[in-house]
């Protein structure tokens, strides 16, 4: 599901059809957020069943909203610079997604860390990804 998720964000082309990036990213961040979630239920449950469904939303639509935001600025920051493939759009798309979370949080250091280290990181995966890095090789037989 992972694999299918991934190529429904990297087959848009940067730049273009941003309803359909941004609906990629906001599903493979949901989903994150959807597991992280399982996994803060299963190992501290909750008291009440709200409380487990309020624990459940709040992790699951904040990843939803990080990853909207991602695929949204970084989709129209290609477009109104005109240059798809730079890193650059997407250390911007991840420094606002980094924002968000700090917004979330009520908290600017927050933000401000997320932003430098979502931007950093996203720009890192588009420079592998125009560089061809291999980050799990296929193993030699």
């Amino acid at each position: 599901m992972a694999r299918y998720l991934l190529r429904q964000y990297w087959d848009i082309p940067d730049g273009t059809a941003c309803h359909r990036k941004t609906l990629a990213s906001t599903s493979i961040t949901g989903t994150t957020g959807l597991i992280a979630s399982a996994y803060s239920l299963a190992l501290n449950p909750p008291g009440t069943f709200f409380e487990g469904l309020a624990r459940a939303g709040r992790y699951t639509f904040t990843a939803a909203a990080i990853g909207a935001v991602f695929g949204l600025s970084s989709c129209i920051t290609a477009q109104v610079r005109d240059e798809p493939d730079d890193p650059l759009n997407y250390f911007i798309g991840g420094c606002a997604g980094g924002l968000t979370l700090g917004a979330r949080m009520h908290n600017n250091g927050v933000g401000a860390t997320a932003c430098m280290c979502m931007g950093t990181v996203a720009a890192l995966v588009k420079m592998g990804q125009l560089e061809g890095w291999k980050v799990f090789p296929e193993p030699r037989v």
